[in-house]
């Protein structure tokens, strides 16, 4: 069992099924996305040049503040292009 937490302020947590992983990320769509944080790019650099090492291919996304959730068409994008999204944030 795993706990998952939300940082978005929901007073009630939801009950959410995590998705089976994918065994590899070669060949797969993998959207890194930059919260917006001081030095988040030079995380998601080197990810980004790890996971294209390994056959990934790889799509970058910034929210526009990282004071806020990202915007619905930002989302939704991300979701018709990305198989994986890892979001990154640093300081």
């Amino acid at each position: 069992m795993r706990t998952v937490l939300d940082p978005t302020g929901e007073r009630r947590t939801s009950a959410r099924e995590l998705l089976p992983r994918p065994t590899s990320l070669r060949g797969r769509s993998v959207g890194l996305l930059d919260i917006s944080k001081a030095r988040g790019d030079v995380v998601l650099d080197r990810l980004e040049e790890l996971l294209t090492a390994d056959g990934a291919r790889v799509r970058r996304y910034r929210k526009p503040t990282f004071a806020r959730t990202a915007p619905v068409d930002l989302r939704h994008e991300i979701a018709e292009q990305c198989e994986v999204v890892i979001e990154a944030l640093a300081d």
